[in-house]
């Protein structure tokens, strides 16, 4: 799902798997009517966005770095890494020499 209230950006040779949920607006809690906000999601070239990963407002996640299934993001991803969980963690570096051909 893209909730596309801000501009998604989504690069080459990127995989945005089933059911996850790339989210650009929300609401400021510290204001009593709760306006609504939005902020753009980058995701850069070569990244692996598993099943059912959550993308908040604002998040750029670096080039080449996969997010486990599941997991959510709030914050900005290195480059390069493996991230899991909620929120994602960094587990390890993405070893490209590793994938399979």
């Amino acid at each position: 799902v893209l909730y596309s209230l801000g501009p998604i950006t989504i690069g080459e040779h990127a995989v945005i798997s089933q059911k996850s949920y790339l989210c650009t607006g929300s609401h400021n809690p510290a204001q009593v009517d709760f306006p609504i906000f939005h902020q753009a999601i980058i995701i850069e070239p070569e990244c692996w966005i598993a099943t059912d990963v959550y993308v908040g407002p604002g998040v750029t996640i670096g080039r080449g770095t996969i997010v486990g299934a599941r997991s959510s993001v709030f914050k900005d991803l290195k480059a390069g890494k493996v991230y899991v969980g909620s929120p994602a963690k960094v587990i390890r570096n993405r070893s490209t020499n590793q994938i399979p051909n």
